[in-house]
C-alpha cells in the first residue's frame, strides 16, 4: 500500500503540469522546477532517512513519511504561485524517502528468506505498480471536469491512506536485521563507497531516474503539444502501471537465476531502444499506448534488482542506509530529467534534445554496468604449474 500511493501519486504529478501552468500563470520550467526539488529532496534525504530507520525503526519513519506526504498535498491544493510548489516537492521529496521503495523493500528484504527474496522483491514492487495503473485514469477525469484543485485535494485523501498503511508494514521491525553481523553502520558505509559494484550500480542508477522522470513528468505536455486528447497521457500512464506488474515479476524471477547486475545493464539499453523508437515518430494513440506498454516491462522493474544487488553485496541489517546512498545518484538523474526536459522545452520549443540526450546516457549506463558491475574474477591463489612438453 505504501509503495503503491506513494509512487502512484508521485509518477501522476505530470498531470497537473498543464492546467497549474495554464492558470497560475507561469512557465512549464516553474512547475518542472518544483517537480526537480522533489527529487533532489528525494535523493539527499533518502540516506539520513534510511540511517534513522536502521537505527530507530521503519514504523516510526513510515508514519512520519505518511503525514509528511498529506502535507505537501495539501500545500501543492492551496499553492497560489511558484513558490508554494517549491514548498510542495520539497516535502514530497522527504515523504517518499520514507514511504517509497528503499524502506518498503527493505521491509521486504527483512522479512523473507534469502532464498526468497528475489522473488518477493520483485512480487511487492508489482504491487506497489498498481497505484501507477489507477491513479492517473481517476486524476485526469477530475481534472477533466474540475479544477486541478480538486485533483490536488484527491491526491491529499489518498496520502492519508498511508498512514495506517506504514503503521502495519512497521511491524518487520519485531524480526532481527540480519547481514551485517557486528560490523557498524559507518564500517559498512566506508565499504560501500569503495565498492567497485556498488559505485558502478549508483552511477548506473543515474540514467534510471532520468529517463523515468522526465517521461513521467512532459509525457502530457508532449502529447498535448503534438495534438492529441489529455486522457491519452493517464492512459499512458496507467498502462505503465499495469504492465509494471509483470515487469517487475519477471526481474524477481530472473533475478533469482541470473546475474542481476547483466539484467540491470540490459533493462537500460533495451530503455533506450523503445524511447528511440518512439520519439522518432509522430504519435498517435496507438503508438502512445504500444510505448508505455513496452516501458512498462521496463519501469519499476530496476527496483527488485537494485534492492537484492545490495542486499546479495553488504547483507540487510543497513540495507536502508545503503539504498539511500544509491538513490542520491538516481535523484540526481531525476532532477535533471525533470528540470532539464522544461528548460530544453521552454528554450527550443520542442523536446527533441531531450530524448536523444536519454537514449545516449541510458545506452552508456547499460553498457558500463554489464560490463564493470559484476563480480571480480577470483584468481587461484595456488596455481598449478603448467609443465612445458619435452
Amino acid at each position: 500500500m505504501l509503495l503503491s500511493l506513494g509512487m502512484g501519486l508521485r509518477q501522476s504529478l505530470g498531470l497537473f503540469l498543464p492546467p497549474v501552468t495554464r492558470e497560475l500563470g507561469i512557465a512549464a520550467a516553474d512547475f518542472t522546477l518544483a517537480v526537480a526539488v522533489q527529487n533532489i529532496v528525494w535523493g539527499l534525504s533518502q540516506a539520513p532517512v534510511g540511517a534513522i530507520a536502521d537505527r530507530f525503526g521503519l514504523r516510526l519513519t513510515m508514519l512520519a513519511g505518511a503525514v509528511t506526504y498529506v502535507i505537501g498535498m495539501a500545500v501543492m491544493a492551496a499553492a497560489s504561485g511558484a513558490a508554494q510548489l517549491l514548498v510542495s516537492g520539497a516535502l514530497i521529496g522527504i515523504a517518499l524517502s520514507c514511504t517509497a521503495s528503499s524502506l518498503a523493500l527493505t521491509a521486504v528484504a527483512r522479512a523473507v528468506s534469502e532464498e526468497r527474496r528475489s522473488k518477493m522483491l520483485g512480487l511487492v514492487s508489482a504491487g506497489g505498480s498498481l497505484g501507477t495503473l489507477m491513479v492517473p485514469l481517476t486524476t485526469q477525469s477530475l481534472l477533466t471536469s474540475h479544477a486541478w484543485q480538486v485533483g490536488a485535494l484527491f491526491f491529499v485523501a489518498l496520502a492519508a491512506m498511508m498512514i495506517p498503511a506504514g503503521f502495519l508494514a512497521g511491524g518487520v521491525d519485531r524480526i532481527p536485521a540480519g547481514g551485517g553481523g557486528r560490523v557498524s553502520m559507518r564500517e559498512t558505509v566506508g565499504q560501500a563507497m569503495r565498492h567497485r559494484r556498488f559505485l558502478v550500480m549508483s552511477g548506473a542508477y543515474f540514467v534510471c531516474g532520468l529517463n523515468l522522470v522526465f517521461l513521467g513528468t512532459h509525457l502530457p505536455a508532449y502529447l498535448a503539444l503534438c495534438g492529441q486528447d489529455p486522457m491519452l497521457s493517464a492512459e499512458a500512464i496507467a498502462v505503465i502501471g499495469g504492465v509494471n506488474c509483470f515487469g517487475s515479476l519477471a526481474a524477481g524471477w530472473l533475478g533469482a537465476r541470473y546475474p542481476k547486475h547483466i539484467l540491470l545493464g540490459l533493462l537500460y539499453i533495451l530503455r533506450a531502444f523503445v524511447f528511440t523508437a518512439y520519439f522518432m515518430m509522430p504519435p498517435t494513440p496507438a503508438t502512445t499506448l504500444v510505448f508505455p506498454g513496452a516501458m512498462g516491462m521496463l519501469w519499476l522493474s530496476v527496483a527488485p534488482l537494485v534492492s537484492g544487488l545490495v542486499a546479495e553485496m553488504f547483507g540487510t541489517r543497513y540495507m536502508a542506509t545503503l539504498l539511500g546512498i544509491s538513490f542520491v545518484m538516481h535523484q540526481a538523474g531525476s532532477s535533471l530529467g525533470a528540470y532539464g526536459g522544461g528548460l530544453i522545452f521552454d528554450t527550443f520549443g520542442s523536446y527533441d534534445y531531450a530524448w536523444r540526450i536519454g537514449v545516449l546516457v541510458g545506452f552508456t549506463a547499460g553498457v558500463v554496468q554489464i560490463l564493470a558491475g559484476g563480480p571480480e574474477r577470483r584468481r587461484d591463489p595456488n596455481p598449478v604449474p603448467v609443465l612445458a612438453p619435452t
